[in-house]
């Protein structure tokens, strides 16, 4: 696989994600992290930390999203755009529904773990 696909979604996809899921919460902070080895696509870094005596859970908010490398390919194939365009408009549906699975709480930017990887995610919604 060509890593000119990652170097796409990184320019092209990344951005949009980011922007929806600012809409989603404005308080979490969001930064682009390169991938962790050639033929990996870059992933998405999700920090935020509120007054600690209002934390649902120990930690302060820190999650990784990484995509499926395969997940990211499709997105440049034939109907990848509309498959994007859904998903972004499910990402707060998503995000709501990794909370309590995942122990996370973006209400009070917290965590039950030091760390949340949330990996192999692909584009459906």
């Amino acid at each position: 696989m060509t890593t000119d696909f990652f170097a796409r979604f990184e320019a092209e996809c990344l951005p949009r994600i980011v922007a929806a899921i600012s809409q989603h919460d404005r308080r979490v902070q969001l930064h682009t992290l390169p991938a962790d080895a050639p033929g990996w696509p870059p992933r998405l870094r999700v920090t935020g930390d509120g007054p600690p005596d209002l934390r649902r859970h120990q930690y302060a908010l820190d999650i990784t999203l990484a995509w499926d490398g395969l997940e990211v390919q499709r997105l440049f194939a034939d109907g990848g755009e509309a498959r994007f365009a859904g998903y972004l408009a499910a990402l707060p549906s998503k995000l709501r529904a990794w909370q309590e699975p995942r122990g996370i709480d973006f209400r009070s930017l917290s965590q039950v773990d030091p760390q949340i990887l949330i990996g192999g995610l692909d584009f459906e919604h």
